[in-house]
């Protein structure tokens, strides 16, 4: 039975390849994106099936309006997958305010308006699925991203609350935790912050770790993972994409694990009975 899903950030990337795939199978399609050209060759292609939308997530009101013609035209939304976001790339200390608002604004932000906006269509129906498109940089994070760390990490916390809040009403939530990809998001797609010479040191030895293309996955091997995500009677609140992924938080996560430990008498203390 094919499905009603709106994807964010369709432009290119995984959004372009995500939505291309559910076209492909016989899904219908709201895809969004700042520029509308960027999904002519869909259009041509799919014809009714895709429903292109202009969009700013950064923008309430136009979220909520995307939302409504959404419905008009296919009567239900079945799959909400909030993929539009970016990085930002720089030390915290070079980050300037404007650069740190406008990524949580966009990463964050832009995503629960998104999903305010759904929710009470969702609630309508009885059922649907909102898939947010987080990162394994919401579990843990690296140098020199550390206010995109900082937008997944904000995802992740309320992503797993809506999940606790909004299943009584047969909707289901899930975060998409993608390690690195072979995209442009840390190209063309990707802000800069100013630098400062302090920190060549940590941006050389972050741009060394970049080099191993095979920790990089093809962004095309994820489409049978998220169409089985989507078509999933009981989806997973969390779901890498990647082999790197789990790995790397196992690690992650034993450290942390061993440090709660070694203070735990002095926390236990801290109680006070």
């Amino acid at each position: 039975m094919s499905k009603t899903i709106l994807i964010t950030g369709a432009s290119r990337g995984f959004g372009k390849i995500w939505a291309e795939a559910f076209l492909k199978r016989g899904d219908k399609v709201i895809a969004t994106a700042r520029n509308l050209a960027t999904l002519d060759d869909l259009v041509q292609q799919y014809g009714d099936a895709i429903l292109p939308l202009q969009l700013d997530v950064n923008d309430r009101a136009a979220g909520f309006a995307a939302v409504q013609k959404a419905r008009a035209k296919f009567g239900t939304i079945d799959v909400l997958i909030n993929n539009a976001g970016y990085g930002l790339f720089g030390t915290i200390e070079e980050t300037s305010e404007q650069q740190a608002r406008e990524q949580i604004e966009t990463n964050v932000f832009g995503l629960l308006w998104m999903t305010q906006a759904v929710l009470p269509i969702m609630r309508e129906q009885g059922y649907g699925h909102i898939i947010q498109v987080s990162s394994v940089l919401g579990i843990t994070t690296l140098p020199v991203l550390g206010i995109y760390n900082a937008s997944k990490f904000a995802v992740e916390g309320l992503s797993e609350t809506l999940a606790a809040e909004v299943s009584g009403f047969g909707i289901k939530v899930s975060l998409i935790e993608p390690n690195g990809f072979s995209t442009d998001w840390a190209g063309a797609s990707a802000a800069q912050a100013t630098p400062i010479t302090a920190y060549d040191g940590v941006k050389a030895a972050f741009q060394a770790g970049m080099t191993d293309t095979d920790a990089f996955g093809k962004p095309e091997a994820t489409v049978d993972a998220v169409l089985k995500l989507v078509d999933s009677e009981n989806p997973p609140l969390r779901l890498f994409l990647g082999k790197v992924a789990l790995p790397w938080v196992k690690q992650v996560y034993a450290n942390k694990l061993a440090t709660w430990e070694e203070w735990n008498d002095i926390a236990t203390a801290a109680h006070g009975h």
